[in-house]
């Protein structure tokens, strides 16, 4: 079984190690250096931290958490631990309902992963991540974005495919640094008339959902944009 690893800032190379490999890597440096956290899942994740520094008064730096495929029910609290420091926080494949308001004061965080969860809404405190580029929510329950998405400018990717999205706000359209947005599989009529205002988006994926029309402005873009579209919609836009 692959064990979850807590990064700092400038780790060594991280991949998912084997526990056993793990254990070995951990033998190898001096017991000062190194730190085990246990946390309140089902297994022990494993961190390998910054050297201590605590004699100098400095604090550990934590910048990833994964708690992914933990069987957890809530965002774990030793996450708020690191609000400061923390920058990619994975939650993959575990029963979260919802996302604490006191998560959204982590706001140097630049990738949140949260697919395959029971969410069924998006806060509308993900405003505060102003610094988050990427966001993934996919396989979840969620009907719609925030009008106030728009306020998370650094975003360049989106995934929200399978999730009964009927809509988009307008103010997504103000996401111009996206790049790359993913809605497969979800509800979605139409998209927002001023969608072409999205210049840098260069990866849209739009299968199995209601659309029958695109945005003029989008289909004037098409050369330099990568869309995954139902063929038979497409053929009918050009009829």
């Amino acid at each position: 079984m692959m064990e979850n690893l807590i990064r700092g800032r400038n780790p060594p190379q991280y991949q998912r190690s084997p526990c056993k490999e793990v254990r070995a890597a951990l033998r190898k440096r001096p017991e000062e250096e190194l730190q085990c956290l246990e946390m309140t899942t089902k297994r022990k994740i494993i961190g390998r931290l910054v050297p201590c520094r605590c004699f100098r008064g400095e604090e550990e730096i934590i910048s990833v958490l994964d708690y992914s495929h933990c069987s957890l029910q809530q965002v774990p609290k030793e996450v708020f631990n690191f609000e400061r420091t923390l920058e990619e926080l994975y939650l993959d494949a575990n029963q979260i309902e919802e996302l604490p308001k006191q998560l959204f004061n982590c706001q140097a965080l630049r990738k949140l992963s949260i697919p395959d969860n029971d969410l069924s809404n998006l806060p509308t405190t993900i405003a505060s991540l102003v610094n988050l580029k990427e966001l993934d929510i996919s396989k979840n329950g969620v009907q719609e974005f925030p009008e106030n998405i728009k306020c998370c400018k650094c975003l360049t990717i989106i995934e929200a495919s399978v999730n009964p999205i009927s809509k988009l706000p307008d103010g997504f359209t103000q996401l111009l640094n996206l790049t790359q947005l993913y809605l497969n599989d979800a509800f979605l009529e139409f998209l927002p008339a001023n969608f072409g205002r999205l210049v840098k988006l260069r990866i849209l994926e739009l299968r199995e959902n209601h659309l029958k029309t695109l945005p003029k402005v989008l289909l004037m873009n098409l050369p330099h944009l990568a869309l995954c579209y139902p063929t038979s919609y497409f053929n009918e836009i050009h009829q």
